[in-house]
């Protein structure tokens, strides 16, 4: 039962909201409900089919996470503070991990979101915007119908998403608005139909903004499976830009396996420009791995625009790790460029240790 003190029953009517078998907190809508036990593509074709524009949405199941999607107005301190979603007007949705507070630092998600919204604005016959949203996001619908979707079928809609995501034009509008979004969202399914619908979109055939964009969330959502196609990505993905994504995706993984992947490509990879971005997202995790993988591509990497970037990423290393690390190359390289770029960031880093480096150089002078 909840309290009847009146912040403890705000903080209730939030999670019932999120958890109960309602569409979500939507104001300003006109609601209607219908069936979609005859498949999902069929029932939004027949909607599109004989009504005006309209807004169809249906709850599906997400994977395991503390995660909230939903409009923020304003960030302060590390914390974000919900703010109402227009539906039709909103430029977006901001995604978080984690404890969801208020302006007043409130904890307000007790349970995670286990569902999240699919809403698709059908107009002229065809899907024109899609949107995401968990359950306990505020909506404002703008005045406009939507039809809720009952028996949604999790392996449905993947296929249903899956079709907007390969009709999606290479770049525009209707990509971004449509097509991206569908890619989220299937990412976001804890099925093995997302996993096989993901590996799909990453074949080398599929064009380069498709595996760029599922790099992300295979690392960020998809486990050791994620973490197993990226790898085959490393290896057999034709653009180095992908590949530098895959890099991108890798570093986001928990998966163990994926560290390992990063720790190999900044020291292997074919390109110097893969190599060189392993080695920047490296150096955002730490740990030993990274800087050891960072201190390899220094003393042996075969470009010294790799070596550089190496240098950089000493930079973004936790102090205590970086900076002496930056002093010993900028004493002791041999490369006179990677000695440049290590006093340039020596020099950027404002610790006391580096001014006196710089201080005792000047003096022997």
């Amino acid at each position: 039962m909840c309290a009847s003190v009146t912040s403890v029953l705000f903080l209730c009517v939030l999670v019932t909201g999120a958890g109960g078998a309602g569409q979500g907190r939507f104001t300003n809508a006109r609601p209607t409900t219908e069936s979609a036990s005859a498949g999902l593509d069929a029932t939004v074709r027949s909607i599109a089919a004989r009504r005006s524009a309209t807004w169809v949405g249906y709850r599906a199941p997400m994977v395991a996470d503390s995660r909230q999607m939903c409009c923020y107005d304003t960030i302060a301190d590390s914390t974000f503070s919900a703010g109402m979603c227009r539906l039709e007007s909103g430029s977006g949705v901001s995604m978080s991990t984690g404890d969801v507070r208020d302006r007043s630092g409130t904890r307000i998600a007790l349970e995670p979101a286990t569902e999240f919204l699919v809403l698709a604005r059908l107009e002229g016959g065809a899907v024109v915007r899609l949107r995401t949203f968990t359950p306990d996001c505020d909506i404002d619908a703008g005045g406009m119908p939507i039809v809720w979707l009952t028996d949604v079928k999790p392996d449905d809609s993947v296929a249903w998403l899956a079709s907007l995501v390969t009709s999606s034009p290479d770049s525009g509008e209707r990509r971004d608005r449509v097509g991206k979004t569908a890619m989220t969202a299937i990412a976001l399914h804890p099925t093995a139909a997302a996993d096989r619908a993901l590996e799909s979109f990453v074949a080398p055939a599929r064009p380069e903004w498709l595996r760029s964009d599922t790099a992300f969330w295979l690392g960020s959502t998809r486990g050791e499976a994620g973490a197993r196609l990226l790898t085959r990505m490393l290896a057999q993905d034709p653009s180095d830009k992908v590949r530098e994504k895959v890099a991108f995706g890798l570093s986001v993984s928990p998966v163990p396996s994926a560290l390992t992947t990063l720790v190999a490509t900044a020291r292997d990879d074919r390109s110097a420009k893969v190599r060189s971005r392993a080695l920047f997202w490296l150096a955002q995790k730490a740990g030993k791995e990274a800087l050891a993988a960072i201190t390899n591509a220094i003393d042996n990497d075969p470009e010294t625009e790799v070596k550089k970037k190496a240098v950089f990423a000493l930079s973004q290393l936790p102090k205590d790790e970086g900076v002496p690390k930056l002093m010993e190359i900028a004493r002791t390289n041999r490369n006179p460029e990677v000695r440049k770029q290590a006093m340039f960031w020596l020099g950027q880093s404002n610790d006391p240790r580096a001014i006196k480096f710089f201080e005792d150089i000047l003096l022997k002078k």
